[in-house]
C-alpha cells in the first residue's frame, strides 16, 4: 500500500506551466555538443545545426475563493526548436510550439504556433540585421527571460501578442551595451482575431498597423546589475495609437537573481482585453473599450540555496482602467489584480535544465464600482501545481 501511494506521488508531481517570450533553449554557444559535432568533429566551423525540444508536464489544481474547481493533469508546453548558421555572417532560428493554435493568420501569412521563423545577419561586429518572425524588444526581465523560469506571467506580459513578423537591427554599443530598433506588425491577425468584440462603431482599421521599438540593454557593476528599458509606438486603428514603457531593473550574482519591472501602456484600443472583459452578461451588446491604460509593477528574489535546489517569491500588482470616457466605459480605475507566488525548484543535474518544483499560486482581482456597473465578477483564485521541466537537446 505504502508503496501504492509513493508512485502515486512521483506521478502527480511530474509537471510544469508557463507561456510567452523567451531566449532560445539551448543555444550553439552552450557546452553540451550536439549529434553533428560528435559524428563530425572536423566539419566546416561555420556550419552548425541544432535541435531542442522543451517539454513540461504539469498536476495542477485550481481554487476559486477557496474551493476546488479543476484538478488535472496537463502538457503544458511541448515546443520545438532549430538553431545554428550556415556562414560566419548569416545565422538561423525556427521554433514552434505545439499548444498553440495552428490556423494560419491572413496578415503575416504563418501559422500562429510558429514563434521564430527569421535569419539574422551580421553585417559588422557592431550591427546585426532581423529579418521574419521575432519576439518584440520588450524591456523587462519577466518578458525577456525563457519562459522555462517562470511558473505564472503578470496580466501584462500574458496578453501580449509577442512574436510578430518584421525587421530589427541591432546595435553594439560597447561589450556591456547594446540598443534594438525595431519595425513589426503588431498583431499576426485582422481586428476581428485581436480584439474580441471587433472594432468599435465609428472606428476605421489601421492601414498600416506596424508598431516600432526601441530596446536599450545595459550590464554595470562588472555585469551584476542589468538594466533592460524599452519604449514602443504603434497605431491600432485610424486615431487610436498605442504607446508602452516598460523598464527591467536586474541583480544577478552568484545565488542570487532578483528583479524589479515596471510596466505602463496607454493604449486607443484595448488591446489586451483586460478591461473590456469586466463586461458581464447584464451588457447586451459588449464592445471593445477604448483609451485604456494599464500599469504593472512585478518584484521577485531567487535564492540558490543549493547547486540542486532553488527557491524563489514573486509579486505583481497590477491596474486596468480609461483614461477618456467612450461608450459604456466612463473615465475611471476599474481594475486591480495581484498575484503572489512561492516556489521550490530541484535539479536532480548539474548544468541541466531538468528541474522537478512545486509551486503555489494566489491571485486576487477587485472590481470597481464601475467595472461592478458593468456586471463584471472578480472572484479570488489559488493555484497548487508540482512539475517537471525538461529542455532536451535531441543533436
Amino acid at each position: 500500500m505504502r508503496k501504492t501511494l509513493a508512485i502515486c506521488l512521483l506521478l502527480w508531481c511530474l509537471a510544469a506551466s508557463a507561456q510567452a517570450q523567451d531566449q532560445a533553449l539551448i543555444t550553439p554557444d552552450d557546452s553540451i555538443p550536439s549529434l553533428v559535432e560528435r559524428l563530425f568533429p572536423n566539419a566546416n566551423p561555420n556550419l552548425s545545426a541544432r535541435m531542442n525540444l522543451q517539454f513540461a508536464t504539469s498536476a495542477v489544481t485550481d481554487f476559486s475563493e477557496g474551493k476546488v474547481d479543476d484538478a488535472s493533469f496537463k502538457l503544458n508546453r511541448v515546443k520545438l526548436e532549430i538553431l545554428g548558421s550556415f556562414s560566419k555572417q548569416f545565422s538561423y532560428h525556427f521554433r514552434q510550439s505545439f499548444n498553440k493554435y495552428s490556423d494560419p493568420y491572413s496578415r503575416d501569412n504563418v501559422s500562429s504556433s510558429i514563434e521564430y521563423a527569421l535569419v539574422n545577419w551580421k553585417m559588422s561586429d557592431k550591427f546585426t540585421l532581423t529579418v521574419g518572425k521575432q519576439m518584440l524588444y520588450i524591456g523587462g526581465y519577466e518578458y525577456y527571460v525563457n519562459s522555462i523560469k517562470v511558473r505564472e506571467y503578470s496580466d501584462f506580459n500574458n496578453n501580449i501578442t509577442c512574436y510578430q513578423a518584421g525587421v530589427s537591427g541591432l546595435i553594439n554599443l560597447s561589450e556591456t551595451q547594446e540598443l534594438a530598433l525595431q519595425v513589426v506588425n503588431n498583431r499576426s491577425g485582422e481586428d476581428t482575431d485581436t480584439y474580441s468584440h471587433g472594432l468599435p462603431e465609428g472606428v476605421e482599421k489601421a492601414r498600416v498597423p506596424i508598431l516600432s521599438n526601441i530596446n536599450w540593454n545595459g550590464l554595470f557593476c562588472d555585469k551584476a546589475v542589468q538594466l533592460r528599458y524599452a519604449a514602443s509606438w504603434g497605431q491600432l486603428a485610424q486615431g487610436r495609437n498605442y504607446y508602452s514603457f516598460t523598464a527591467g531593473n536586474i541583480y544577478e550574482k552568484g545565488p542570487i537573481v532578483a528583479y524589479l519591472d515596471v510596466m505602463y501602456s496607454r493604449e486607443g484600443l484595448d488591446s489586451k482585453g483586460l478591461v473590456s472583459e469586466v463586461q458581464g452578461a447584464s451588457v447586451a451588446s459588449p464592445v471593445t473599450a477604448q483609451h485604456v491604460e494599464y500599469f504593472t509593477l512585478i518584484a521577485d528574489f531567487d535564492y540558490r540555496i543549493h547547486p540542486n535546489w532553488n527557491v524563489y517569491i514573486k509579486g505583481a500588482y497590477e491596474t486596468a482602467g480609461v483614461y477618456k470616457s467612450n461608450g459604456l466605459f466612463e473615465k475611471g480605475h476599474y481594475r486591480t489584480s495581484w498575484n503572489a507566488q512561492a516556489c521550490v525548484e530541484y535539479f536532480p543535474m548539474r548544468n541541466s535544465e531538468l528541474q522537478i518544483f512545486a509551486h503555489f499560486l494566489y491571485k486576487g482581482r477587485h472590481l470597481t464600482q464601475l467595472g461592478r456597473s458593468l456586471g463584471g465578477t472578480s472572484p479570488d483564485t489559488q493555484r497548487i501545481s508540482v512539475g517537471l521541466v525538461y529542455a532536451i537537446p535531441v543533436f
